[in-house]
């Protein structure tokens, strides 16, 4: 495992070069809230440096970027998969380290990490226009072309695979990149853009800007010069950031939050839905956008599932990311804080706790842990119900008919995920269509991640799409040629 002298301070990589910033900021292992390292906190006159490295690199200007075909893109992604996955115990050591999540769940992630480098890498060389029936003397063709310098903000929760998601599908369109990572969790960025460039990326097709979102993160989302932005993170931010871009009519993808449903019905496959219910909810200690956070449960079966779920919560264990238990801690002192005060109001109110996971025996003092919880007894209404805790809490609703499951599931604002469990095949298209989501996954949540499947949200959950062929062509825009050959 690695030791907190294995974290030297980390620079910020522009046009190439690794350069430091005059101010830096403090990192702290989210397992003991000790000091990890420092990272460059970077201003606006080093995201501007940023943007012009990259126009540069993609105009041809400098470097051999912009002559790189569809072919050397895909074979240079292909290799760096190959890459990732040789560096995979170090990626999820510093993933581990910096998230506090449990080391299983970061080998996972740069996995995936991987698997998007691999995925887009097969794609890039396939990304194609079309021909368009026109008048008898016109030939008419669509090109997809990439939209120049791509500005990715991106957030602390799952750091390796949104790296993954967004710079590959970025790069394999031909565009180049100037990426915000967050200041709670980056190393693995910084690790994996060193890769990059080690392995032969073109100077200033990537460039990374460590820094704080009011500073580094707004800039960036404000620069006149970046053609695209996407953001992952939280509604209240991405409103911010979708006003920024817009007084320069650059194009957003957000990804935001969600308030995700698991549908539960008296005909479901119970040994299948509740360990996936459980788990929905303690991945990355629920700070996970897509968590299912909500459990709505038809009456008949309720008691049982409830009662159920009580001993699963109760056998969870929380401990450091390294001790690879079922939940690690919060982010930083700020999130816990937070849930715990929402915790507080909840309890407050009548709501009852039904079950709750246990510290590990070693775990270390002063991590940021927040153990899982199992909310019922919910008035109708509650904020608990519709805003989202980011933490490890599943709140339980029950449900008379299919009617009201739907009803229920559709009360938020928000529209990320949901979960179907039932065996009537009926139910569950009627389901499927009538749920307001970007993503319905029926007896099974998540779909294991599937690097291959759109993914994005409606409501205050975001708009966009990234992952698979969707994802791949939003970094692209139509251009329309008509020739008139008569």
């Amino acid at each position: 495992m690695l030791k907190t002298t294995d974290f030297p301070p980390q620079q910020a990589l522009i046009g190439g070069d690794w350069v430091n910033s005059a101010t830096t900021l403090e990192v702290e292992a989210p397992a003991t809230g000790e000091p990890l390292t420092r990272i460059a906190r970077c201003q606006p006159d080093h995201v501007d440096a940023a943007v012009k490295a990259a126009q540069q690199s993609f105009s041809g200007q400098s470097g051999e970027w912009a002559s790189w075909s569809a072919r050397q893109r895909s074979e240079w992604l292909l290799r760096f998969a190959d890459t990732i996955e040789g560096h995979q115990e170090q990626l999820a050591q510093l993933e581990c380290a910096d998230t506090g999540k449990p080391m299983a769940q970061a080998k996972g992630d740069i996995a995936a990490c991987a698997r998007y480098f691999r995925f887009y890498g097969g794609a890039a060389d396939k990304l194609h226009g079309e021909t368009i029936p026109f008048e008898t003397d016109f030939a008419v063709m669509t090109l997809r072309e990439p939209y120049g310098v791509c500005a990715q903000i991106i957030p602390w929760n799952y750091p390796s695979q949104i790296f993954g998601r967004c710079v590959a599908a970025a790069l394999a369109a031909g565009n180049t990149i100037v990426l915000k990572p967050a200041e709670d969790a980056c190393l693995s960025v910084l690790r994996l853009a060193e890769l990059a460039v080690d392995h032969g990326l073109p100077a200033g097709a990537l460039n990374v800007v460590p820094g704080l979102g009011s500073e580094a993160g707004a800039a960036l989302a404000s620069h006149p010069d970046i053609d695209h932005l996407s953001f992952t993170g939280s509604p209240e931010t991405g409103t911010h950031v979708a006003q920024a871009a817009a007084q320069h009519h650059v194009p957003v993808t957000l990804e935001l939050g969600g308030k995700s449903p698991q549908l539960v019905f008296a005909d479901a496959d119970l040994d299948a839905a509740l360990p996936a219910v459980i788990k929905g909810i303690i991945q990355n200690a629920g700070q996970t956008c897509s968590a299912g956070s909500r459990l709505l449960v038809q009456r008949e079966i309720a008691d049982s599932v409830v009662a159920n779920l009580c001993e699963r919560f109760a056998a969870l264990r929380c401990d450091a990311g390294e001790a690879d238990a079922d939940c690690g801690p919060l982010i930083n002192a700020r999130q816990k804080a937070k849930l715990e005060e929402r915790l507080a109001a909840a309890k407050a109110d009548g709501i009852r706790v039904a079950a709750m996971g246990q510290l590990a025996p070693n775990a270390p003092t002063g991590g940021h842990f927040v153990l899982p919880q199992l909310l019922t007894d919910i008035p109708k209404g509650h904020e608990v119900l519709h805003e989202e805790l980011f933490g490890p809490v599943l709140v339980v609703q029950v449900f008379e008919d299919e009617a009201e499951a739907l009803a229920l599931a559709n009360a938020t604002d928000f529209g990320l995920c949901a979960g179907i469990w039932t065996r009537d095949g009926g139910r569950q298209l009627r389901l499927a269509k009538g749920i307001r989501s970007g993503q319905v996954f029926v007896n099974n949540y998540g779909a294991a991640g599937g690097v291959e499947l759109p993914f994005g949200g409606v409501g205050r959950s975001g708009h966009g799409r990234e992952k698979g062929f969707e994802g791949l062509r939003s970094y692209t825009r139509i251009k329309t040629v008509a020739i008139k050959h008569n």
